[in-house]
């Protein structure tokens, strides 16, 4: 078993745009020339403010972030929900519950799980659209830079 996950060329990330791992995953997108996008609240709305226009998300109807979290899943082949605990509790818990309603394929990524782990999840899936959910950065400190790095240790990008 490879310790990436070799990704098909027109792998694409997509979030809901808000800060931490949604934001990290994105930005990682971005920093390899991928594809990315996903569904935001309407105007763009985050706990630090307007979502940055570099992100190229689509806002919902609704400002309610539920609804950009529910299209994000159902949008994607599979999704990966960082934090930085064992448990999953808010939206974290809530983007689980809307997999396992739609049928779609999650993981949740934790600071014990190791990166083959997710290049073997994404590969058994084939995922070509993977949804990066997770912490907001004022409650989990560190998770952006904690997501890139466990996204560069566990994806091979290909362009």
């Amino acid at each position: 078993m490879s310790d990436k996950y070799v990704a098909p060329p027109a792998l694409k990330v997509i979030s809901g745009g808000q800060s931490g791992a949604d934001q990290a995953g994105l930005d990682w997108a971005i920093a390899h020339e991928l594809p990315h996008g996903g569904w935001c609240p309407k105007s763009r709305r985050s706990e630090d403010g307007p979502i940055d226009e570099r992100y190229r998300l689509t806002e919902t109807p609704s400002s309610a972030y539920l609804e950009r979290t529910e299209w994000n899943v159902r949008d994607s082949d599979a999704t990966l929900i960082f934090t930085l605990t064992e448990t999953l509790d808010g939206g974290s818990n809530k983007t689980a519950e809307f997999a396992e309603k739609l049928g779609k394929p999650w993981r949740h990524i934790h600071p014990r799980v190791h990166p083959k782990f997710i290049a073997s999840f994404l590969t058994k899936h084939q995922v070509t659209v993977i949804n990066i959910a997770g912490k907001r950065e004022t409650s989990a400190p560190g998770i952006s830079a904690w997501v890139g790095e466990m996204l560069d240790r566990s994806i091979e990008p290909r362009r």
